[in-house]
């Protein structure tokens, strides 16, 4: 006849250790954490490049429109708001189809002015927009 008073061997092949599992874990935590910002940063950007050259624009024919922080808009240093603007731009496309349009705002202005801007260019079929930027010192 067996005994089962010695039922303690076998509960300890029951549990299971998982300490080492959890080490494995944190370590490849650790290793895609240090991984995945250098992969970010090694990718290449190849601009596309074109065999025809864009037509010179003549420099009479571009106009600015400048926007401060207190949403001011300014057309060729010219104090407007935002309706009379729209009508302008509409009278410069109809003087000129090749007009061109600088946009200079401030650094502090809120994006949805400037895009409400874009939008007023975009209205009057205005299709050479460059936006002013200023190179940042290193």
């Amino acid at each position: 006849m067996r005994r089962y008073s010695n039922r303690t061997a076998l509960t300890t092949l029951a549990e299971i250790n998982i300490t080492p599992l959890l080490d494995l874990a944190f370590v490849l935590l650790i290793i895609f954490m240090i991984t995945t910002p250098l992969l970010e940063n090694s990718k290449t950007l190849i601009v596309p490049s074109s065999a025809t050259s864009n037509a010179p624009i003549n420099p009479a024919a571009v106009q600015t429109v400048s926007i401060d922080r207190n949403e001011t808009i300014r057309l060729n240093e010219e104090q407007v708001d935002a309706a009379t603007l729209e009508s302008r731009l509409l009278d410069l496309k109809r003087a000129n189809p090749e007009v061109a349009v600088v946009i200079r705002p401030d650094r502090d202005l809120p994006v949805q002015k400037l895009v409400s801007l874009m939008d007023a260019l975009q209205r009057a079929e205005i299709t050479k927009v460059g936006i002013a930027t200023k190179e940042e010192p290193r």
